[in-house]
């Protein structure tokens, strides 16, 4: 059986509702199982209509369906095996793919416009041609840009900007290549100005990225999740498939507008991430000399009495406690704080760990009540009434350089004010550097404690002190 356009159209609309309600019940942790609920079903009626949609179930489509079910299949094994310290990679990861698939379809589009109903081979429409373009090119630069990310996230490759003289001058005379190749190909419909479009494609996206520090990667994977869709979006107009056209403008507007949030939360230039161009600041000359400075440490008994004399405490998670898989282990210790009347909350920064939301799955997957976790702007002016600041992983979110030090890579970032508290217990394996590559002065104040642990076996010695 056949769907008819109209009611290809019908579902394909119901399909972008959902995907629609699907973004809104991912805005919170509360509704977030409801919202990939709403996603999967989206998705699943955009492929059976699309499917249906087709004039005859061709021999060559039996082994679309035999790659879909194998692509499915590695998909889900790698996303149920996956822990949550290596999500953001997972992200990356599949950003590049998106990219690469809108530039093989914009590539079979091309060879083949027949077949898309496109015109002919060096006759295409010119509509069509343009938007192919658009979606090859930002396929190419989210594809080359997600490897980037990835090999930084996975600590493959260096975190530290990597920069050259004349590297944004070069950056803008690629992009400006990218418009007169599409131009050329437009004008001539010449192969060659095709391929040589995605090759400057990928490059600009390998140069984009690489400058960027590892402080500033949340900002990266919300910016390639915005590229991914507007790539999608481009090939949705090529294949004239509303329900892929509705999806990439879905993601690629929510990936900018999230990616905007993060660099108002970060103090960054909006349009310094687009063009990857922030990140490339010098290293403060404070951070070598973290080995002169004194450092209080302490040990679980410590942190126990203080927390147990105290009638009010604030818990800093961040990367350290993924990593630990420590969630667990504070909720247990949390619970026997309020057990003796102790008022705890949760200060979560908007890009602790290395992607948006990281810490806030963690703590519901510990079951944390939603009520007990606030967002900087909520809870920052408490640290200067709270007895305690208790960090458990993080480190460049708390580092006081941001409000200080000019000449540190982070400086104008928003920052959780933990050293306003009366004491400071902060749990690390050592006095190493942050994802941002900078010491943190935190670690060397009057009121801070350093508990030098592993994150999930230190906080357990507490609960049993406690």
């Amino acid at each position: 059986m056949i769907m008819s356009a109209n009611l290809s159209a019908i579902f394909y609309l119901i399909s972008g509702v959902l995907f629609i309600l699907a973004l809104r019940g991912l805005s919170s942790p509360e509704t977030s199982r409801k919202g990939n609920f709403f996603g999967i079903l989206g998705m699943t009626i955009a492929i059976t209509v699309t499917f249906l949609s087709i004039e005859s179930f061709s021999s060559g489509l039996i082994y679309v369906l035999i790659f879909l079910l194998i692509g499915g299949l590695i998909g889900a094994f790698i996303a149920y095996k996956i822990p949550m310290t290596a999500m953001p990679e997972l992200v990356a990861g599949f950003h590049s793919l998106v990219g690469l698939s809108a530039v093989l379809v914009a590539i079979s589009a091309f060879l083949n416009p027949e077949a898309f109903n496109l015109g002919f081979q060096g006759n295409i429409k010119l509509a069509s041609l343009i938007e192919m373009s658009i979606g090859a090119a930002v396929g190419a630069i989210t594809f080359s840009g997600s490897i980037i990310a990835f090999l930084k996230l996975q600590g493959i490759m260096s975190g530290s900007p990597i920069t050259f003289r004349g590297q944004h001058l070069l950056n803008a005379l690629i992009l400006i290549s990218i418009l007169a190749l599409t131009y050329l190909l437009c004008s001539t419909q010449s192969s060659n100005f095709f391929w040589i479009l995605l090759a400057v494609s990928f490059l600009i996206g390998f140069l984009l990225i690489i400058p960027i520090g590892g402080a500033d990667m949340p900002v990266v994977i919300s910016m390639l999740n915005s590229y991914s869709g507007w790539a999608a979006a481009g090939i949705g107009f090529t294949l004239e498939n509303s329900a892929l056209i509705i999806t990439g403008a879905l993601v690629g507007s929510s990936g900018a507008i999230l990616s905007y949030i993060m660099c108002k939360g970060m103090n960054r230039s909006f349009f310094n991430v687009i063009l990857g161009g922030f990140g490339a600041a010098e290293q403060s000359a404070s951070s070598g000399d973290k080995e002169h400075r004194p450092v209080k440490s302490g040990n679980a008994e410590d942190a126990a009495f203080l927390m147990k004399n105290a009638s009010s405490v604030i818990i800093v998670p961040g990367y350290g406690m993924a990593v630990a898989q420590a969630q667990h282990a504070l909720r247990e210790m949390v619970d026997t704080l309020k057990k003796n009347d102790i008022k705890v909350t949760y200060a979560i920064h908007p890009v602790a760990g290395r992607m948006p939301g990281h810490m806030n799955v963690l703590l519901a997957e510990a079951n944390v009540p939603y009520d007990e976790v606030f967002e900087l702007e909520e809870i920052n002016n408490d640290f200067a009434n709270a007895d305690v600041a208790f960090v458990i992983g993080a480190n460049d979110v708390t580092n006081p350089a941001a409000k200080n030090d000019p000449q540190s890579p982070i400086y104008g970032m928003p920052v959780l004010d933990v050293e306003k508290c009366k004491s400071v217990l902060f749990i690390k394996r050592s006095l190493s550097p942050g994802y941002a590559g900078i010491d943190n002065d935190l670690f060397y104040k009057e009121n801070t404690l350093m508990l030098f642990a592993d994150a999930k076996k230190m906080t357990e010695e507490i609960t049993k002190n406690l």
